[in-house]
């Protein structure tokens, strides 16, 4: 089944699956219950240095991503949560919801690849 990243903002759809929000803060302007979110995982989201260190700049990705990358590496709660993601696949679809304008460019690209690669190992 897909794992899926998609724009908190953006309507809830049937293909959906679980809706998992991997960001560290809220999403202004959106209520919990249009969220419709299966989980928040703030546990699994950037530091909040990092987050500010890469500012959603695009030029800053790159390095964000090599940090957010061994951020997750080292993350006690990395193990876990690819346990749920598995297990959720398993059953339908995932979708990795997060805040950022820039639908390249966020930390739900880099979880998406990183859960890719560690599931298909």
């Amino acid at each position: 089944m897909p794992l899926q990243v998609k724009r908190i903002y953006a309507d809830v759809d049937q293909t959906d699956g679980q809706r998992l929000f991997v960001d560290r803060l809220w999403a202004r302007g959106i209520s919990k219950e249009r969220a419709a979110l299966t989980r928040w995982d703030k546990a699994i989201a950037p530091s909040s240095d990092l987050r500010k260190q890469f500012g959603h700049d695009p030029e800053k990705f790159p390095a964000f991503k090599a940090a957010y990358l061994s951020e997750l590496n080292q993350n006690p709660h990395t193990a876990e949560f690819l346990a749920e993601v598995a297990s959720g696949l398993q059953q339908g679809n995932v979708t990795l919801l997060f805040g950022a304008k820039d639908e390249m460019h966020n930390n739900a690209v880099v979880l998406r690849d990183f859960i890719t690669d560690h599931l298909t190992k």
